[in-house]
C-alpha cells in the first residue's frame, strides 16, 4: 500500500510538473487541457492522479522563476502597462483586472482579461463599434456558488497592437460579487483601477503596452 502511495504521489507531481512547463512554454491557457495533453505526454490517461488547478498554478510559477526569469517580467510588465490603458479607456464600465495579468503568471501568450459592468452588453458593442475597434464575440459560463449552475456571459475579445484583449461582461450590479476562480474555487481577484496603477508603478511598466497614442 505504501509503495502504490508513494508511485501515486510521483505521476501525480510528474503531471502537475508537465502541466505547468505546457502552460509555460506552448501557451496552454487552459489547466483542463494542460492536464490532459500532460497525462498523454506522459502515458496516463487513464489515471486518478490528476493534480488540482492550484497546484498546477503553483508549479508553474516555480517554472517561470527557474526557466523564464529573463522573459516572464518583461512580458508581464508589458501586459499590465497594456492593462492599465485598457481599463483607462474602458474607463465608462467601471473596468476590473483579473486573471493571470493581475496575479503575476501572465506570460508572451497571454491576454489581458477585464471584468466589465453596464447595463446592457451591448453598449460594449456600440462603444466599439463607435472607436473603429473590430471584434469577437464569445460567451463564457461562470459560477458564483458552488451549489448552483453556472451563468453565462457574453465576452468581446479584440487586440491592441499585438496584444489580445478579452472583456467579460456583466450587469451593473454584478461588481458586488465576483465568479469563481477554476483555480482555488473562491471568488476571482480583481483589481480597480487604481490598484493597476500601483502595480505598473511599481513594475516599473513604462511604455503604452501595445496602444496606440491618443
Amino acid at each position: 500500500m505504501k509503495t502504490r502511495s508513494t508511485k501515486d504521489r510521483r505521476m501525480r507531481q510528474r503531471l502537475t510538473q508537465e502541466a505547468a512547463r505546457l502552460m509555460a512554454d506552448e501557451g496552454i491557457a487552459s489547466y483542463y487541457k494542460a492536464k490532459c495533453k500532460a497525462a498523454e505526454r506522459l502515458g496516463a490517461t487513464d489515471t486518478r492522479n490528476m493534480p488540482g488547478n492550484y497546484e498546477i498554478e503553483q508549479a508553474l510559477m516555480d517554472y517561470q522563476r527557474l526557466f523564464k526569469a529573463d522573459t516572464q517580467p518583461v512580458a508581464l510588465r508589458r501586459l499590465r502597462a497594456s492593462a492599465l490603458r485598457a481599463m483607462r479607456f474602458f474607463t465608462g464600465f467601471t473596468p476590473r483586472l483579473v486573471g493571470p495579468v493581475l496575479n503575476g503568471t501572465a506570460d508572451e501568450h497571454s491576454d489581458v482579461q477585464l471584468h466589465a459592468f453596464t447595463d446592457t452588453p451591448e453598449q460594449i458593442s456600440l462603444f466599439l463599434m463607435d472607436q473603429d475597434i473590430p471584434f469577437e464575440l464569445s460567451e463564457r459560463r461562470l459560477s458564483f456558488s458552488k451549489k448552483e449552475d453556472p451563468l453565462t456571459y457574453p465576452v468581446y475579445r479584440f487586440v491592441a497592437g499585438n496584444v489580445g484583449v478579452e472583456i467579460t461582461v456583466f450587469p451593473v450590479d454584478g461588481i458586488r460579487q465576483a465568479p469563481l476562480s477554476p483555480v482555488d474555487g473562491r471568488p476571482v481577484k480583481r483589481a480597480a483601477l487604481a490598484v493597476v496603477e500601483k502595480l505598473v508603478e511599481d513594475d516599473g511598466s513604462g511604455g503604452n503596452g501595445g496602444w496606440e497614442e491618443e
